[in-house]
């Protein structure tokens, strides 16, 4: 009998099978993505990259569960999002999912600390203040906290939806373009925050990009070519 230890296996977090996603038009049928396998594992860090109008958004969207696709299978957390209502879906998202999109979307009548206490809040938490204030300590917005978004740069306002986003301990987040509205100096800052973020509380990363760069800082990147997922060739 063997005394070695077994190796551990990855669990995925999100397992993408055969997944295709068609709309209606005018001039008929549009196909957006077709036939998308792909599996992320936890606490791993993961990019699509494309052009505009790839799918990219659109691939975020159905991996989140805010649609559904036209034929194939989606799990999160082992989930089926395909098998579940609309309802149960948004409360997975509540549970499991956070987001940091390029526009940011503070409430601007919230002050920092009132827009990381929101999903806390929602879900009836009693401690979301407390919460809300070690989040924004760990963006290093603690000062800010009682500003209002017109009030922040727009890293700041970009650091406070990063707080926001990671305020209930997500099992996966979701960045649609999260310095696309940045100069380079602060994107980078807001980059690097992201992935100690993503290193220290081991939350699964999944970024959708157009820049390289930032694809390259991910363990694993794809590419979306005309709605078909390709291995992003990386430079030597």
């Amino acid at each position: 009998m063997s005394g070695g230890s077994r190796p551990v296996v990855a669990r995925h977090v999100l397992d993408v099978r055969d997944v295709s996603k068609s709309v209606i038009g005018p001039e008929g049928r549009l196909d957006i993505l077709s036939n998308v396998v792909m599996q992320v594992s936890e606490g791993e860090s993961f990019a699509i990259v494309g052009a505009s109008g790839s799918g990219k958004t659109t691939l975020l969207g159905l991996l989140a569960g805010l649609d559904t696709p036209t034929h194939g299978s989606i799990q999160l957390d082992g989930h089926a999002l395909e098998t579940l209502d609309e309802e149960a879906r948004a409360d997975l998202r509540r549970r499991l999912v956070g987001f940091v999109f390029q526009s940011f979307h503070l409430l601007p009548a919230l002050t920092a600390e009132q827009n990381v206490m929101l999903p806390l809040e929602l879900e009836g938490q009693s401690d979301a203040r407390e919460k809300a204030h070690a989040a924004l300590d760990a963006v290093g917005l603690g000062s800010r906290r009682k500003h209002y978004p017109a009030q922040l740069s727009g890293g700041e306002q970009q650091r406070v939806a990063i707080a926001r986003a990671f305020v209930h301990s997500p099992r996966v987040l979701f960045a649609d373009e999260p310095t696309g509205n940045l100069d380079r100096r602060t994107g980078r800052h807001v980059c690097d925050l992201l992935f100690a973020l993503n290193r220290d509380h081991q939350t699964t990363l999944v970024l959708v990009t157009h820049d390289l760069q930032l694809a390259e800082r991910c363990v694993r990147s794809v590419e979306l070519q005309e709605g078909r997922l390709a291995p992003l060739e990386r430079p030597a």
